[in-house]
């Protein structure tokens, strides 16, 4: 049975993850009724005159330009319409649900004013797997990712219904609703506020938490396959070095490591291990911190209204407040931040794999090829894993600091916050396949040892399920194809 989250109070990240993936959502009767009571509010300022920003004034540097109440329900659709400007390939399914699920949980927090009716038709979609195409460029905030959800609740768009393509129009009318006629400051609430980083942040924040763990396996894999030594992650020394995330890795060295026969047999060889190897837990420990900081910055925007302007107050004393809470600069930041941490596990991935095949440093097979000079092996696979750790590096510069001048020097600051985090989500797929290159390479490492010694019982587990799905290579078909299948298990698998 599909799961069921339901909004009450604030969302956490993983929550957002798990709808992006399928699971389904519901408003509790406590937050329907905090966006039923902002919506009384709005319509008491609307009723009252009172000036309040997108509701009855134009937007961006037309903030000045007071818009009479037969005008307003034109400005909402025309906010839409003329923000849904965003261009190239459409985001992900997954990707999209997340944005979705984010705005609604935004909107349930009762300050931004849209009706009910808003809400249910974006549940209602949401939850029939009817899924706004969203282009995934054009955005320095939010707005055209936004809008172009916007577009399909007045009939307008399209819709990804898992088999194609249809129109938003015949998205709702599957549903049985009609095109919504949006009401005083509707428009400006569906394009605003944080909602787009927030949900592709929080998928983010996912695949990287999944693939640190694949990451801490690999290097396992190759830390035994490269002679290293058994005490260097011994929990003594480790507890010298303040860092949870450090800690963690360590302790899971310790134990895929554990009785491991091939270090006890070069146990003494070296003094220390190149760092690719010994500062596994400093490197990866790091990134887990990085990336626990960035979740809390996610929860804590989750738990936000950051939708501008905020109403509050009763319909008999309505307050609305142009605040700057649509600025994401603080998940701008906190995904810059994942940016580089991802960036750096791919690194040290990369750094591992070409120990792996140097037969310099190895004391195995010169790319693991069985029968180096007629067969590469995996010498052009290590070539891709540097190509995409290269390109990681481009990809890890700020985003925050992008800065940019838009709206007539009214929005003359810009954080970035959706490119920022739409770029982790590629950073992280890079980390996918450095790390599938590594796990096979590794694999392919333990059969090519010299000497018949057997592995530690956690590290063979991998080398098993490695083993059932993928043999040994020998040049004898395309690798990009042994790659993607150790991509889809680092995809559908926990490590083990």
């Amino acid at each position: 049975m599909t799961e069921t989250i339901t909004i009450d109070g604030p969302l956490k990240w993983p929550e957002i993850a798990a709808i992006a993936d399928g699971a389904r959502l519901a408003l509790s009767e406590r937050a329907r009724q905090r966006i039923v009571d902002a919506r009384r509010i709005v319509d008491a300022l609307v009723e009252r005159g009172v000036r309040g920003y997108g509701i009855n004034t134009g937007v961006g540097a037309l903030c000045d330009i007071v818009i009479s109440r037969e005008n307003q329900q034109a400005l909402s659709r025309n906010i839409i319409l003329s923000h849904a400007c965003g261009v190239g390939e459409r985001l992900e399914r997954s990707e999209a649900r997340a944005v979705m699920a984010a705005q609604i949980a935004n909107f349930a927090h009762g300050y931004s004013g849209v009706r009910i009716e808003i809400v249910e038709a974006l549940l209602a979609l949401l939850n029939a797997d009817l899924i706004p195409h969203i282009p995934s460029r054009g955005s320095v905030g939010y707005l055209t990712h936004a809008a172009a959800i916007g577009l399909v609740l007045i009939g307008h768009g399209s819709v990804d219904d898992g088999k194609g393509g249809v129109s938003g129009a015949e998205a709702l009318s599957r549903l049985g609703i009609s095109p919504l006629r949006l009401e005083a400051k509707e428009g400006l609430s569906l394009v605003n506020g944080t909602p787009c980083a927030t949900g592709l942040a929080a998928l983010a924040l996912a695949r990287a938490e999944r693939l640190f763990d694949w990451a801490d396996a690999a290097a396992a894999m190759s830390y035994e396959n490269l002679g290293s030594q058994a005490n260097a992650f011994a929990a003594g020394p480790m507890s010298l070095r303040h860092s949870p995330g450090l800690q963690t890795v360590g302790a899971k060295l310790r134990d895929y490591l554990q009785g491991s026969p091939m270090l006890a047999s070069t146990a003494g060889n070296r003094t220390q291990d190149p760092l690719s190897l010994r500062a596994v837990p400093h490197v990866h420990g790091a990134a887990r911190d990085v990336l626990a900081h960035a979740g809390d910055v996610v929860n804590r925007e989750l738990a936000s209204l950051t939708d501008n302007p905020a109403v509050s107050g009763t319909p008999e004393a309505p307050e609305v407040h142009s605040q700057a809470h649509a600025v994401g600069a603080a998940l701008g930041l906190g995904m810059d931040a994942l940016a580089v941490a991802v960036a750096e596990v791919a690194a040290i991935s990369e750094r591992r794999i070409d120990r792996l095949v140097n037969p310099l440093v190895s004391g195995l097979p010169a790319f693991l090829a069985g029968d180096s000079g007629v067969t590469s092996g995996f010498m052009i696979a290590q070539y891709t894993a540097a190509s995409l750790a290269a390109e990681n590096r481009r990809l890890a510069a700020p985003a925050s600091l992008d800065g940019g001048i838009t709206s007539a020097l009214q929005e003359d600051i810009l954080t970035h916050a959706t490119p920022a985090a739409s770029k982790v989500l590629v950073i992280v797929d890079n980390l996918k396949t450095i790390l599938a290159i590594e796990l096979l390479a590794a694999a392919q490492a333990y059969d090519l040892q010299p000497h018949a010694i057997g592995r530690a019982q956690r590290t063979n587990a991998l080398y098993q399920r490695i083993r059932a799905a993928i043999p040994a290579y020998a040049d004898d078909r395309p690798m990009n194809a042994d790659i993607e299948l150790m991509r889809e298990t680092v995809t559908d698998e926990r490590a083990p």
